[in-house]
Protein backbone atom coordinates (compact mmCIF):
# COMPACT_ATOMS: atom_id res chain seq x y z
CA UNK A 1 0.00 0.00 0.00
CA UNK A 2 3.15 2.21 0.24
CA UNK A 3 2.95 3.20 -3.36
CA UNK A 4 -0.66 4.90 -3.14
CA UNK A 5 0.57 6.98 -0.27
CA UNK A 6 0.64 10.33 -2.39
CA UNK A 7 -2.41 9.35 -4.20
CA UNK A 8 -3.72 9.81 -0.98
CA UNK A 9 -2.13 12.52 0.18
CA UNK A 10 -3.69 14.42 -2.57
CA UNK A 11 -6.86 12.95 -2.69
CA UNK A 12 -6.69 14.39 1.37
CA UNK A 13 -6.12 17.54 0.40
CA UNK A 14 -8.45 17.75 -2.48
CA UNK A 15 -11.64 15.82 -0.81
CA UNK A 16 -10.89 18.57 2.22
CA UNK A 17 -10.75 21.51 -0.16
CA UNK A 18 -14.01 20.82 -2.21
CA UNK A 19 -16.02 20.03 1.13
CA UNK A 20 -15.10 23.57 2.45
CA UNK A 21 -16.27 24.73 -0.67
CA UNK A 22 -19.43 23.08 -0.82
CA UNK A 23 -20.16 24.08 2.88
CA UNK A 24 -19.19 27.85 2.08
CA UNK A 25 -21.66 27.19 -1.14
CA UNK A 26 -24.47 25.62 0.99
CA UNK A 27 -24.12 28.24 3.63
CA UNK A 28 -24.36 31.45 0.89
CA UNK A 29 -27.51 29.70 -0.69
CA UNK A 30 -28.58 28.55 3.21
CA UNK A 31 -32.17 30.59 3.05
CA UNK A 32 -32.82 29.59 -0.85
CA UNK A 33 -32.13 25.62 -0.14
CA UNK A 34 -33.84 25.34 3.26
CA UNK A 35 -36.77 26.58 1.26
CA UNK A 36 -36.75 23.69 -1.55
CA UNK A 37 -37.90 20.61 -0.32
CA UNK A 38 -35.47 18.10 -0.66
CA UNK A 39 -32.46 20.46 -1.39
CA UNK A 40 -31.16 20.38 2.54
CA UNK A 41 -30.55 16.54 2.00
CA UNK A 42 -29.26 17.00 -1.58
CA UNK A 43 -26.98 19.39 0.16
CA UNK A 44 -25.94 16.99 2.91
CA UNK A 45 -25.54 14.22 0.22
CA UNK A 46 -22.77 16.04 -1.15
CA UNK A 47 -21.07 17.06 1.99
CA UNK A 48 -21.06 13.25 3.34
CA UNK A 49 -19.92 11.67 -0.31
CA UNK A 50 -16.98 14.18 -0.04
CA UNK A 51 -16.44 13.67 3.89
CA UNK A 52 -16.81 9.88 3.40
CA UNK A 53 -13.66 10.25 0.38
CA UNK A 54 -11.58 12.24 2.77
CA UNK A 55 -11.98 10.07 5.83
CA UNK A 56 -11.52 6.97 3.92
CA UNK A 57 -8.10 8.89 2.45
CA UNK A 58 -7.24 9.33 6.27
CA UNK A 59 -7.54 5.97 6.88
CA UNK A 60 -5.34 4.74 4.52
CA UNK A 61 -2.60 7.01 5.94
CA UNK A 62 -2.74 5.50 9.25
CA UNK A 63 0.95 4.17 9.52
CA UNK A 64 1.81 0.83 10.68
CA UNK A 65 -1.71 -0.41 9.74
CA UNK A 66 -2.25 -4.22 8.99
CA UNK A 67 -4.22 -4.28 5.74
CA UNK A 68 -6.97 -5.99 7.60
CA UNK A 69 -7.54 -3.21 9.38
CA UNK A 70 -7.67 -0.74 6.80
CA UNK A 71 -10.05 -2.95 5.38
CA UNK A 72 -12.30 -3.49 8.51
CA UNK A 73 -11.90 0.34 8.94
CA UNK A 74 -13.04 0.88 4.88
CA UNK A 75 -15.49 -1.97 5.20
CA UNK A 76 -17.13 -0.74 8.50
CA UNK A 77 -16.82 3.10 7.45
CA UNK A 78 -18.53 2.86 3.56
CA UNK A 79 -21.24 0.45 5.25
CA UNK A 80 -22.47 3.21 7.24
CA UNK A 81 -22.41 5.95 4.42
CA UNK A 82 -23.50 3.53 1.95
CA UNK A 83 -26.80 3.61 4.61
CA UNK A 84 -27.05 6.86 4.44
CA UNK A 85 -26.79 8.16 1.39
CA UNK A 86 -29.58 5.32 0.47
CA UNK A 87 -31.68 7.09 2.63
CA UNK A 88 -31.17 10.62 2.06
CA UNK A 89 -31.60 9.16 -1.77
CA UNK A 90 -34.91 7.87 -0.89
CA UNK A 91 -36.50 11.18 0.89
CA UNK A 92 -35.02 13.15 -1.98
CA UNK A 93 -36.66 10.84 -4.45
CA UNK A 94 -39.80 10.62 -2.41
CA UNK A 95 -40.15 14.55 -2.43
CA UNK A 96 -39.41 14.94 -6.20
CA UNK A 97 -42.28 16.18 -8.36
CA UNK A 98 -43.65 13.13 -10.96
CA UNK A 99 -41.85 14.76 -13.92
CA UNK A 100 -38.40 14.67 -12.29
CA UNK A 101 -38.09 11.93 -10.93
CA UNK A 102 -36.99 9.25 -13.40
CA UNK A 103 -34.07 12.46 -13.88
CA UNK A 104 -32.87 11.81 -10.21
CA UNK A 105 -32.89 8.07 -11.30
CA UNK A 106 -29.14 9.30 -12.32
CA UNK A 107 -28.21 10.70 -9.74
CA UNK A 108 -28.70 7.98 -7.26
CA UNK A 109 -26.77 5.66 -9.59
CA UNK A 110 -23.86 7.84 -9.21
CA UNK A 111 -24.74 7.71 -5.57
CA UNK A 112 -24.38 4.41 -5.21
CA UNK A 113 -21.13 4.21 -7.89
CA UNK A 114 -19.73 6.29 -5.26
CA UNK A 115 -20.44 4.42 -2.27
CA UNK A 116 -20.71 0.23 -3.37
CA UNK A 117 -16.50 0.48 -4.69
CA UNK A 118 -15.66 1.44 -0.86
CA UNK A 119 -17.50 -1.45 0.13
CA UNK A 120 -16.18 -4.06 -1.67
CA UNK A 121 -12.18 -2.51 -1.58
CA UNK A 122 -12.85 -3.45 1.95
CA UNK A 123 -14.26 -6.62 1.53
CA UNK A 124 -11.49 -7.15 -0.56
CA UNK A 125 -8.30 -5.76 1.45
CA UNK A 126 -10.01 -7.87 4.05
CA UNK A 127 -9.40 -11.38 1.91
CA UNK A 128 -5.53 -9.74 0.65
CA UNK A 129 -7.07 -9.08 -3.10
CA UNK A 130 -4.03 -8.02 -4.73
CA UNK A 131 -5.89 -5.27 -6.67
CA UNK A 132 -8.46 -3.98 -3.82
CA UNK A 133 -7.21 -0.28 -3.60
CA UNK A 134 -8.38 -0.31 -7.59
CA UNK A 135 -11.34 -0.63 -6.37
CA UNK A 136 -11.24 2.97 -3.83
CA UNK A 137 -10.56 5.22 -7.44
CA UNK A 138 -13.85 5.11 -8.95
CA UNK A 139 -15.40 5.24 -5.58
CA UNK A 140 -13.31 8.48 -5.88
CA UNK A 141 -14.01 10.28 -8.46
CA UNK A 142 -17.81 9.24 -8.65
CA UNK A 143 -18.08 10.81 -5.42
CA UNK A 144 -16.36 14.01 -6.51
CA UNK A 145 -18.18 14.35 -9.66
CA UNK A 146 -21.25 13.95 -7.80
CA UNK A 147 -20.73 16.57 -5.29
CA UNK A 148 -19.38 18.62 -8.13
CA UNK A 149 -23.11 18.32 -9.68
CA UNK A 150 -24.50 19.22 -6.53
CA UNK A 151 -22.35 21.64 -5.70
CA UNK A 152 -23.47 23.32 -8.95
CA UNK A 153 -27.45 22.60 -8.24
CA UNK A 154 -27.00 24.20 -4.60
CA UNK A 155 -25.16 27.61 -5.91
CA UNK A 156 -25.84 27.83 -9.78
CA UNK A 157 -29.18 26.43 -10.53
CA UNK A 158 -31.25 26.98 -7.69
CA UNK A 159 -30.96 31.31 -8.30
CA UNK A 160 -32.09 30.68 -11.99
Amino acid sequence: MAEWNDFFVAVTGASAALTGLIFVGISISLTKILSIKGLPDRALLSLLLLLNVLIISILFLVPQQTTKAVGTEILIFGIIVWAAILKLDLRIYKHKQKRYKLSYAFYFIIDHLATLPFIIAGFALISNCTNALYWVLPAIIFSIIKAVLDGWVLLVEINR
